[in-house]
C-alpha cells in the first residue's frame, strides 16, 4: 500500500508550561467529540506551544472560542501515513529537499503495526508546490 500525503489545517497556542494545561485541552476537545490527526506540544521559553490537528476545523473552532483559548491563526502542514519501513520519512523528505523545499519541522512516529505516521510543515509559499510534487489531497 503506497503512503498517503494530505494537506492538513493546524492551530497553534501558547499555555503555561505546568502539569494539566495539556489534559485540559484534550479534555475539552474530547468532552466536545472532536477527533484529532495529531496534537504535540513542546516548551516554548517560558511557557508551552500545543500545536492541534483537529478532524474537523470548524468543531475545533467552536470549542476554542467556548474555553477562550487564545489560537493562532489556522496553518497549513502534512500529514503522511504509511507501512512503516526502513527510510519511509527519508522518502518524502528526499523528494521535498530535491525540489528546494525546506522543511520547517517533523514529527513521525511507528503508529505499531507495521505503520507509520508523520505530520511535518514547510513554509507557507512553498505549501502549494509540496502538495503538488507529493500528491497531497
Amino acid at each position: 500500500m503506497a503512503d498517503s500525503i494530505r494537506k492538513v489545517d493546524y492551530f497553534s497556542m501558547t499555555l503555561p508550561d505546568r502539569p494539566g494545561e495539556g489534559a485540559k485541552v484534550l479534555a475539552a476537545l474530547a468532552e466536545a467529540s472532536v477527533g484529532l490527526l495529531a496534537f504535540t506540544g513542546f516548551p516554548r521559553g517560558k511557557r508551552a506551544q500545543v500545536d492541534v490537528i483537529p478532524l474537523d476545523a470548524k468543531k475545533f473552532n467552536v470549542v476554542a472560542k467556548k474555553a477562550g483559548w487564545t489560537v493562532n491563526p489556522k496553518k497549513t502542514g502534512f500529514l503522511v501515513q504509511g507501512e512503516d519501513r526502513t527510510g519511509a520519512v527519508l522518502d518524502v523528505v528526499k523528494k521535498l529537499a530535491d525540489a528546494g523545499i525546506n522543511v520547517t519541522a517533523m514529527d513521525a512516529v511507528t503508529a505499531g503495526e507495521g505503520r507509520y505516521g508523520a505530520i511535518f510543515w514547510v513554509k507557507p509559499e512553498s505549501v502549494s508546490k509540496a502538495a503538488k510534487l507529493l500528491g497531497a489531497s
